[in-house]
């Protein structure tokens, strides 16, 4: 007989949340807060700026989105929400319109690719929150067409991608133009010097939070890597798309030329595709979305463009077709497998000459890749060898000095038809 008494899970309203706010959760089948918005929503609440550190799949957008609708129910002023992506932003202008619908709250998205006059009518009718992407918001910004003096809170999500990907002078802009007077809230996956500096200059004593450590991966999913050279990549993803036909896969290549190619040849090969890349307009990339989302679809092929923007809660598996030219970006692109309590996996396709980059990204998540054997792969004794005989020349290259691989235990050689 079990005598001990076990800790009741912690509940929306105990954060506190209005009871208006905890029956929408209700209704919409949200039943118990993620260890983020335990954290962040009653500093939130309390009027303080938060800094979080959390990876994607986490519940960051709800950690954000529950305390400024609660509060500009309150106080009556505008939200203001920046995001790197057109994915990302119609995916929180997504997530907040289902709780904030039920409250009133009309929001607007702005971003690039869309009618720029449309956009000038919706903030004409005067929405309570903008969601945005730093170019499209500054373009309004010059041209005079957004009133930013009653934000009362701004929220920069995906602060790092925002940054690595040039946005730092608009970002600096819009920091500028809206009230000194405001709650701010930053959620950025790691915490690079120059998130710091934003920190340091446009934040009042922001409490700091974070849910995992930066750089580590999801826990829940199991990582793997194959190498393989690239005459026999595209066999061996052809083999794993057929294991898993009938569940959601994401494809990441390294550029949009090679994601188009991918996607037409898996097409033709009767294996059903969209594909995501900067080089498809607005509305195409939205449809893509739509039908993966959806399932009308099971496999999208992407360029790192979508790696923050996608949110499918069982999506089977990842697959870096190509490794990512920023390391970290891996964590972003697995992070869209083994979400909100699910188990995922993600594999990766090296070359040979790539294994010091497998080291740095084991280093980067702090867990070993386990090496995978398939037809057309080399096997970990095949590997072991050649990094042992490379060891020589890749000292000799730059003086870099070679890094030590982990021993390995090899659990199960495997074909990726293997039934799991």
């Amino acid at each position: 007989m079990d005598t001990g008494s076990s800790e009741r899970p912690m509940r929306f309203i105990d954060l506190g949340l209005s009871k208006d706010m905890t029956r929408i959760l209700t209704r919409l089948e949200f039943t118990t807060p993620t260890p983020i918005q335990e954290q962040a929503i009653p500093i939130a609440l309390r009027g303080d700026d938060v800094i979080g550190i959390a990876q994607t799949g986490t519940g960051k957008t709800l950690a954000f989105a529950l305390p400024m609708l609660q509060m500009l129910n309150i106080s009556k002023k505008t939200g203001l929400v920046i995001v790197p992506t057109r994915e990302l932003a119609h995916q929180v202008k997504e997530d907040i319109d289902r709780i904030g619908g039920h409250l009133g709250f009309k929001t607007v998205l702005l971003v690039g690719g869309a009618n720029m006059e449309r956009q000038i009518r919706s903030l004409q009718r005067g929405p309570h929150i903008i969601i945005a992407t730093p170019g499209r918001l500054n373009d309004h910004i010059d041209r005079k067409t957004v009133r930013l003096h009653t934000v009362g809170v701004l929220v920069l999500d995906e602060a790092d991608r925002m940054l690595d990907m040039g946005f730092a002078p608009q970002i600096d802009q819009i920091l500028k133009s809206v009230p000194k007077e405001r709650q701010t809230f930053l959620f950025s996956a790691t915490m690079p010097p120059a998130i710091a500096k934003i920190a340091r200059g446009y934040m009042r004593n922001p409490e700091h939070i974070e849910v995992s450590p930066a750089g580590t991966s999801a826990k829940n999913i199991e990582q793997g890597v194959y190498f393989v050279e690239p005459t026999n990549r595209f066999r061996l993803l052809q083999d794993l798309l057929e294991e898993y036909r009938s569940r959601p896969v994401l494809v990441f290549c390294r550029t949009k030329h090679g994601t188009k190619k991918m996607a037409h040849i898996l097409n033709r090969e009767k294996f059903p595709c969209e594909e995501l890349h900067s080089n498809r307009s607005l509305n195409q990339r939205r449809l893509a979305l739509e039908r993966f989302k959806s399932g009308k679809c099971k496999t999208l092929i992407a360029t790192d463009v979508a790696s923050r923007g996608i949110d499918v809660k069982e999506i089977a598996l990842v697959v870096n077709y190509d490794l990512p030219d920023q390391l970290e970006d891996y964590v972003h692109r697995i992070g869209r497998t083994g979400r909100a309590g699910h188990t995922g996996r993600a594999v990766s396709f090296a070359a040979t000459d790539q294994f010091r980059d497998v080291k740095t990204i084991e280093r980067l998540v702090g867990e070993t890749i386990e090496i995978l054997e398939a037809p057309g792969t080399l096997s970990v004794s095949d590997i072991r060898k050649l990094t042992e005989r490379s060891k020589p020349q890749s000292a000799s290259r730059g003086g870099r000095r070679p890094t030590q691989g982990r021993r390995r235990r090899d659990h199960h050689k495997h074909s990726p038809r293997r039934s799991r």
